[in-house]
């Protein structure tokens, strides 16, 4: 359920009360960072996680099969 006006009236006089017109600033601008934030770090990938696509993980059958010539040719020798 959204607020109405009236509610939203009645939040900002008391977070003037609270804060006061001096610190009004600061703190709308550090809630207003901190939801900057709070997206980008929501929409980007974990430096973490591992974002290679996986076909470039597993090795195509072709350098498969050759790992496996040189492998034997190595055995061979």
């Amino acid at each position: 359920m959204m607020p109405g006006l009236p509610e939203l009236l009645v939040i900002l006089v008391i977070v003037f009360v609270v804060f006061g017109a001096g610190k009004l600033p600061q703190v709308f601008g550090a809630v207003g960072e901190g939801l900057k934030n709070f997206r980008e770090a929501s929409q980007a990938p974990s430096k973490e996680q591992d974002v290679t696509p996986v076909a470039k993980q597993i090795p195509g059958r072709a350098a498969v099969e050759e790992a496996e010539l040189v492998q034997k040719e190595k055995s061979d020798s």
